[in-house]
């Protein structure tokens, strides 16, 4: 059975501080990848939201809010939220919608309006919620676990605050040539070793923001994209694979790590799973890709995935990155697009934007940040609670 449905139409909101609802950036997300597609909103069967949390009452009906701002159609509809991998979830739910005959055309959408500075927990005293106790309890925002993930490199691999400038240099040249960019602004190494300080050894430059945004994929069986396309982009893969015991890495939000100590470890660590699944499916490797979009939280976490992908094993993710290996017109280029560095982070639609990215890419209408010749990319991602998702795209 051909399992791969087709990517027919794609479309962002740029990434930015609006101050404007979420559903208005998901909506011209979604207009602008139904034109993409070349489809109205009345052909659509299934509308599949990435929810976002911190906007109220619709936030938490994203697939049905985006409905009614499209007009009530009678399209069946579906929800998802899984932290950072809401956008790969959703577009899972239509991609199964679609395999399974019940449609043949379908919409995801996600997109998220942020508070200034960090993210922090939902109002409510939750005492059994570990992500409500470690900013409570701990003060522990996202930047101190970026901070332990860079400490935890440089302890083992002898990673330094250089090569995790360098991953903030890489980014922002790439970001540079993207028109959907919060930061279009090329920092050298020196600049963000300049930058202050903000959980030790990562500094400013070197965490993303939080950032208002959309992105919206039209997915299609790959019959009647045949019929409507020449040669479709294809999901070939998607995972969605959750941790084995013990977990032996700390995750957010947690603080405590199961032990192996009577439990012998897995044999893959929960993010080495995510992409590992995704190439099984594929029927593909990691020397397959010509691209990939990582989950640049912070600098460092990108050269965790660099290992977390195959790209090299670990340890030698420094390497890859010193030798320019993963810069445009090197041999793997990671985050053609910018990344978070110059995007920021916008939960719901983060993983959806990485889907319209390597699309563009594959559809080489990536203009000057085109890795040429690209035939296989990759995104990956990672959220609260044990959400992961890696998406593989082919033409």
């Amino acid at each position: 059975m051909d399992r791969r449905v087709a990517v027919l139409g794609v479309g962002m909101h740029p990434w930015g501080k609006w101050g404007k609802p979420f559903v208005e950036y998901g909506l011209a997300a979604a207009r602008s990848a139904m034109k993409d597609a070349g489809v109205d909103w009345t052909d659509i069967q299934f509308i599949s939201g990435a929810d976002t949390m911190r906007n109220g009452y619709p936030g938490y009906i994203a697939g049905a809010t985006f409905a009614q701002a499209l007009g009530w159609s009678g399209a069946k509809v579906s929800s998802c939220y899984s932290a950072c991998a809401s956008g790969s979830t959703a577009l899972d739910a239509a991609r199964a919608q679609i395999l399974s005959g019940a449609c043949e055309l379908a919409l995801v959408v996600g997109a998220d309006t942020t508070p200034k500075g960090f993210f922090a927990p939902v109002a409510g005293e939750r005492f059994d919620d570990p992500d409500w106790l470690r900013f409570r309890l701990l003060g522990a925002t996202n930047p101190t676990y970026f901070a332990l993930y860079a400490r935890r490199r440089m302890e083992l691999y002898g990673a330094t605050e250089a090569d995790f400038a360098r991953v903030k240099a890489k980014n922002s040249k790439h970001g540079l040539a993207n028109p959907n960019a919060r930061y279009r602004k090329a920092v050298s190494v020196e600049e963000v070793l300049e930058s202050p300080v903000v959980a030790h050894p990562l500094r400013l430059l070197e965490i993303c923001a939080t950032s208002d945004g959309g992105a919206a994929v039209v997915l299609a069986s790959m019959e009647y994209a045949r019929r409507h396309a020449k040669a479709p982009v294809a999901i070939s893969a998607i995972s969605t694979v959750t941790p084995r015991y013990p977990n032996t890495v700390i995750e957010m939000p947690n603080f405590a790590t199961d032990s192996s100590v009577g439990s012998a470890a897995p044999e893959l660590s929960f993010r080495d799973s995510i992409a590992r699944a995704a190439y099984d499916e594929a029927g593909l490797g990691p020397e397959d890709l010509d691209l990939a979009e990582v989950y640049d939280l912070s600098t460092a976490l990108e050269l965790d995935w660099y290992e977390n992908i195959g790209l090299c094993k670990e340890g030698e993710a420094e390497r890859l990155l010193r030798d320019g290996e993963t810069e445009l017109g090197g041999a793997i280029p990671v985050n053609p697009s910018g990344g978070l560095a110059s995007f920021g982070e916008a939960i719901p639609a983060q993983a959806l934007a990485q889907v319209c990215e390597v699309a563009w890419q594959l559809r080489s209408q990536a203009e000057d940040r085109q890795v040429e010749g690209a035939k296989v990319g990759l995104t990956i991602n990672q959220g609260l609670f044990g959400h992961g998702s890696c998406v593989i795209l082919t033409r």
